[in-house]
């Protein structure tokens, strides 16, 4: 019969399981469903040492498969808790195996050999081979589970296994029958003890009573081995091992609310810090009139990220108007990893950029991407020398595209796994930057638009006080030329005034056209029509200017939102503007204009390219009063009104510069 201490044991046992069961539900965490099951088996156990008729496990002889149901939940329980403390596994395919799987199959099967099919006693003959085979299988799997530890020297629990496997085979030899599996059961529970402080690394009274309990679980092994006094357990040992399974199952409940208020102490100063990190980017004076003021603010940015947050490296690349990405600033990094992450920026393609779903999360709940960058590197590039091929890139993301990306390496603390709070902060400045940034883009066209307003109001007041004297110069001019008394130089004279004063008087009309363009209803438009039509009404000026004028339009082009009259003046004065510049060039020269229409990404664009001078500035060249050296103060206000023309029917006007010679104009027009 079963001491009295075993009684109060059990209940309590009992009463410990939903507590663990509760755990695993509220944490869903892998040691503790293994903490449960372990205590589960044990209980099976424990209630066996009750006289319940065919429950016995005692009279092996009457019921050998209940003996056999007892000593497989011993070896099994043994093996949860010490798998609880070491989780390791395999995997076979998708399949993720714990070693303690085939660890305990083979004690199991030498469980129901011993007992069920020989009662207890150890075969005479072949068959005894069978149980220091098992024996054999099972050291085998615990060495492969001692030396897949990492954290540890391989030889420590290597060598630890090697010799409680050979004494479990010795005893096995010398002995036979059931003691083995009573020595495995009880070095389990040793090893689980010294396990306890390995794992959880503190000293504290969830890891005493949980080591206390499962030493004390081990105290039969004096039992089992055959050097020592084998004789029936004394009171005291009886009573320790009925009170260890209290004793543990205290102890890691203990140790799983220590976790707990460990885990919650650390959350709240994650929370602490990230709210810190916040109000420091707060502070950060963001608002710049123009998009390239705040572009150069980028490296005082990314200095504030890597005082303030997790990283010590931290880059920002932003998208530049010319459609490429630029590293506008870095923090943290050599200089040789800067001059690498400015070549392999301008690599990356703006189309499909950090799109959702285009790369993995940096962590669950989180709109940052663990970016992969050897897709973007080039055979040799410094950083696969340098070993930064994976970053943390948080999106600035922008209607169409991702407008740019805060690059994030070096943590401060690499054993720390990174958390949706630490990249929150972050995340929250990027959003911040995407917004103050665009509307900095859209004050500065504010501003370019109101400078325009004021333009034509000037245009307007100068148009009607020059207007009413340059009819009478042309009037009198006319009738002085018509005078047939005048000698031949006064008429050249007079021809010279009426040019100018006719000249005049369109860049009169071009500068109030300015701020009062056609006013036609908005429609779709077929761009090809247009500029077929352009071809046939132009053509044979540039032939009498012997420029080579090619047209090339891509089929099946969408329509665009303008209006038709607009759209057509403003590649007129792109077309005049190409025809100038290239008039000027010598005749050794080559002298070509193209006009070309692509559709490309919900937008329709048209393009005039010469092979003329270069703009000096090409974000000036559609300034006003700004001759270029294709033309002069008429054709750089043809440019302005081109690009006035654009902004009314939605649309950007673009110059830039070709090499090694030419230039060109992008119109941008908004599909239908």
């Amino acid at each position: 019969m079963p001491d009295s201490y075993h009684l109060p044991a059990l209940v309590l046992t009992v009463l410990l399981l939903p507590a663990f069961l509760q755990l695993y539900v509220r944490f869903r965490d892998t040691r503790t469903l293994l903490w449960f099951l372990g205590f589960f088996f044990a209980t099976i156990r424990m209630l066996q040492f009750y006289d319940l008729g065919w429950w016995d496990y005692r009279n092996s002889l009457a019921h050998p498969w209940i003996a056999s149901i007892g000593m497989a939940s011993l070896l099994v329980s043994s093996t949860l808790f010490l798998a609880s403390m070491s989780p390791l596994g395999f995997r076979i395919g998708r399949v993720r195996i714990l070693y303690a799987v085939p660890f305990v199959i083979p004690l199991i099967a030498y469980a129901f050999l011993i007992y069920g099919v020989y009662l207890g006693k150890a075969p005479v003959g072949w068959p005894f081979l069978i149980f220091p085979a098992l024996g054999a299988l099972s050291l085998f799997a615990g060495c492969a589970w001692a030396i897949s530890h990492r954290n540890i020297p391989r030889a420590i629990p290597l060598a630890l296994c090697i010799v409680l496997g050979a004494a479990g085979l010795w005893i096995s030899v010398r002995v036979g029958g059931d003691l083995p599996l009573f020595f495995v059961e009880c070095a389990i529970h040793a090893v689980t003890a010294l396990l306890v402080f390995y794992v959880f690394r503190r000293f504290s009274l969830g890891t005493i009573l949980a080591s206390l309990g499962f030493f004390a679980w081990s105290l039969n092994i004096e039992e089992t081995i055959p050097l020592l006094h084998h004789a029936v357990p004394g009171i005291w040992t009886i009573r320790a091992l009925a009170l260890s399974k209290v004793v543990a199952a205290i102890g890691l409940i203990l140790l799983a609310l220590e976790d707990q208020l460990a885990a919650n102490q650390a959350g709240h100063q994650r929370e602490l810090h990230a709210r810190e990190e916040l109000e420091a980017y707060t502070r950060l004076n963001l608002a710049r009139r123009r998009v390239d003021d705040f572009d150069r603010q980028a490296t005082s940015i990314c200095q504030s990220i890597v005082s303030n947050s997790r990283f010590k490296q931290t880059a920002l690349i932003l998208l530049q108007s010319s459609g490429r990405y630029r590293l506008a600033g870095a923090d943290g990094f050599d200089d040789a990893t800067v001059n690498g992450l400015e070549a392999l920026v301008a690599r990356i393609p703006v189309a499909g950029f950090l799109d959702p779903g285009s790369s993995p999360a940096a962590v669950e709940h989180s709109l940052a991407f663990s970016l992969d960058l050897n897709p973007f590197l080039v055979p040799g590039d410094d950083l696969s020398r340098l070993k930064l091929t994976t970053v943390q890139a948080i999106p600035l993301r922008g209607r169409t595209s991702t407008e740019g990306a805060l690059f994030l390496a070096g943590l401060d603390n690499p054993a720390e796994p990174i958390t949706a709070v630490d990249l929150l902060p972050l995340e929250v400045l990027a959003s911040r930057l995407q917004s103050v940034r665009g509307q900095t883009m859209m004050l500065e066209k504010l501003v370019e638009a109101e400078k325009f307003v004021g333009l034509g109001q000037l245009a307007g007041n100068v148009t009607r006080q020059l207007n009413n004297p340059l009819t009478v110069i042309l009037g009198y001019a006319s009738l002085l030329d018509e005078t047939e008394e005048l000698s031949p130089q006064a008429h050249k004279a007079i021809e010279a005034i009426l040019n100018e004063a006719r000249h005049m008087r369109l860049t009169l009309e071009s500068l109030a056209r300015i701020s009062r363009p056609q006013g036609d209803q908005i429609a779709a438009i077929s761009v090809t029509e247009l500029l077929n039509d352009l071809e046939q009404l132009h053509r044979s000026e540039f032939v009498q200017r012997s420029i080579d004028f090619r047209v090339h339009i891509a089929p099946a082009l969408p329509r665009v939102l303008g209006n038709a009259q607009q759209v057509r003046q403003a590649v007129l004065y792109c077309l005049q503007f190409a025809m100038d510049a290239v008039e000027r060039l010598d005749t050794s020269n080559e002298r070509t204009v193209r006009l070309e229409a692509v559709a490309e990404k919900g937008h329709v664009n048209i393009l005039v390219a010469h092979s003329g001078s270069k703009f000096p500035v090409p974000a000036r060249a559609f300034d006003p009063f700004i001759p270029e050296p294709a033309g002069d103060e008429s054709t750089s206000l043809g440019l302005s009104m081109c690009a006035s023309i654009l902004r009314e029917n939605n649309g950007k006007a673009s110059a830039m510069n070709f090499e090694p010679k030419g230039a060109g104009i992008l119109l941008e027009l908004q599909a239908a």
